[in-house]
């Protein structure tokens, strides 16, 4: 697979999923494959020093740039999540433990402590963040369902990746033959009746 070779089928791809999860990550991964231009979500919203925006600035940036004709956006922010799904041609669900993200989370933060990572806003430093913590920790019971609800919404085509192995499987497939087939050999969702939005 060569770099910045483009894709007719997927334009916009949303990749979405809470906090130490991966999608950054995977985002920098498919921006440097398929030459669509990364969004982090995180570095738009945040401004120097920690300090939020004006909710509806935010929302006209965030209407901005959803409205753009491709790009891969990185991140949750699940007020605007259903408009921006329904604008995706594809969505990238990234749904590993709660365990899972918690470890990733400690080991960036160990990592990156004190600078600014590439995917966040400027003068924004990593730092120790107990609020943000008690934020992942209930994620799967609070804030799953609502990514649940906006994938069924928006009738998306969805990958599913619930595990590192699967995440894993669809980053080689990526590199290896491309993102079309990454996404044809990749979980989709829906998944079969039965499935709980809290459950695992």
């Amino acid at each position: 697979m060569t770099m910045h070779e483009r894709n007719t089928l997927f334009r916009r791809i949303a990749v979405i999923g809470s906090s130490g999860s991966g999608k950054s990550t995977l985002s920098r991964t498919l921006g440097a494959l398929s030459g669509l231009p990364i969004v982090h979500l995180d570095k738009e919203y945040w401004q120097p020093g920690w300090v939020e925006p004006d909710r509806d600035g935010w929302n006209a940036r965030l209407a901005d740039l959803a409205a753009r004709p491709e790009w891969i956006i990185d991140g949750q922010y699940g007020s605007s999540l259903l408009p921006r799904l329904q604008r995706a041609d594809l969505a990238i669900f990234l749904d590993p433990p709660t365990r899972v993200c918690l470890w990733r989370i400690a080991r960036r933060t160990i990592g990156t402590y004190g600078r600014v990572r590439p995917d966040m806003g400027e003068g924004c430093p990593e730092r120790i963040n107990l609020e943000f913590i008690h934020f992942v920790a209930p994620f799967r019971r609070l804030q799953r369902p609502k990514i649940v609800a906006a994938l069924d919404g928006s009738g998306v085509s969805t990958v599913w990746l619930r595990s590192r192995r699967e995440q894993a499987a669809f980053g080689v497939t990526l590199r290896e033959q491309g993102l079309s087939a990454a996404v044809a050999a990749a979980p989709a969702w829906p998944q079969p009746s039965g499935f709980s939005s809290t459950t695992m």
